[in-house]
């Protein structure tokens, strides 16, 4: 069990909820800076990296896709979205209906990691009762 690869999907499910938690710290960062003059939106891209590291060979399954990532290189990207664009006058380019909305869909999003988290570790202790 050791050298075997029952791991595969909570390591890769363990990378995107570090990257859920660093986009809910990013959005609320956003928020708390949602009057500062100047201050422009961050965000966390993680899916694209994802999608890059899975590969997009249709002719795997998604175990041997999963097996084959490279943890090390499944790292969450920070990034200033829409630097050039600004609400107000000061420069500033937070909305915060928008970054409530994003802070609880990725709320959701992290919840069901969690959740999928917890099956993998429900289904590994079924199969060595």
């Amino acid at each position: 069990m050791i050298n075997s690869n029952v791991y595969d999907y909570v390591n890769v499910l363990d990378k995107a909820l570090d990257a859920a938690s660093l986009r809910n710290q990013a959005l609320a960062n956003n928020l708390a800076n949602a009057t500062t003059p100047g201050y422009k939106r961050q965000d966390v891209s993680f899916e694209t990296e994802l999608g890059k590291a899975l590969g997009h060979n249709r002719f795997k399954s998604m175990d041997e896709k999963v097996g084959n990532v490279e943890l090390g290189r499944l790292k969450p990207r920070t990034y200033t979205d829409y630097a050039g664009y600004s609400y107000r006058v000061d420069g500033n380019n937070v909305d915060p209906d928008t970054e409530g909305v994003e802070l609880a869909a990725n709320q959701i999003k992290y919840n069901g990691l969690m959740a999928a988290v917890n099956q993998e570790f429900a289904n590994l202790k079924l199969v060595t009762k």
